[in-house]
């Protein structure tokens, strides 16, 4: 009878071990699955930009969801020297609805739509001050909170920079220059070859005209001849 205990408690817990491993793998894939297609906000490919003083510029953020969101909470924040300012806020209820948006700066406007899962912000009238990171952030409550950010860098200049375009003009003017070497080279080979043309079928015709000068003349002296040479009856 111990045997048998020990034989069927050691199968119980084989069972347990195995329960528990498929439990882990599955908990494994949902969780693997929920990163992957959890929320993401991006700023874009390029995450930074050089603005005149003065001018306006856009701060752009989209967000992604393969899960799609309920509530999504957003908002964009100044970071002063490691103090963050608030710009603006707002709750999207859920796609395609236009959320109500906070602004907290007096020369912000929100110019994103949830339609194209934009919440990108215009900061008017920059100022050097102006210059700085700006982040935004978002968290989704239909993904257990998940929350995502992304940051923006502005520069503020008196002036853009010159683009020196002196290589590219040098190069450009190289590949014309050899391309037009080309085109002449083409045609001073086409004018040579029909002027040889030309020259060929002028002496073939030469030869053909003295050829046949040269049989008429023979045809005549014979004639001549033959005339001479006839008995008078």
């Amino acid at each position: 009878m111990a045997s048998v205990d020990s034989s069927g408690s050691s199968v119980s817990g084989r069972l347990r071990s195995g329960d528990l491993l498929h439990a882990g793998l599955a908990v494994a894939l949902l969780l693997g699955v929920w990163s992957v297609g959890g929320l993401e906000v991006s700023t874009g490919k390029v995450s930074t930009i050089e603005a005149m003083n003065g001018s306006t510029v856009l701060l752009p953020c989209t967000y992604s969801s393969c899960i799609g969101i309920r509530n999504l909470y957003f908002n964009w924040h100044y970071n002063d020297n490691g103090t963050m300012l608030k710009l603006c806020d707002a709750v999207i209820p859920s796609e395609g609805v236009e959320p109500r948006v906070q602004v907290y700066h007096e020369r912000v406007d929100f110019v994103g739509s949830s339609k194209s899962n934009n919440i990108s912000i215009l900061l008017w009238n920059i100022t050097f001050e102006d210059e700085g990171q700006y982040i935004c952030f978002a968290r989704n409550p239909k993904e257990k909170n998940r929350n995502h950010s992304a940051t923006f860098t502005l520069l503020v200049v008196d002036q853009m920079k010159e683009i020196d375009n002196t290589l590219t003009t040098i190069i450009v003017s190289v590949v014309g220059g050899v391309i037009g070497l080309v085109i002449f080279v083409m045609v001073i080979k086409a004018l040579v070859v029909h002027f040889l043309l030309k020259d060929d079928e002028k002496n073939k015709e030469c030869l053909v005209s003295s050829s046949g000068n040269d049989n008429t003349e023979n045809g005549l002296s014979g004639a001549k001849a033959d005339n001479k040479g006839t008995p008078k009856a």
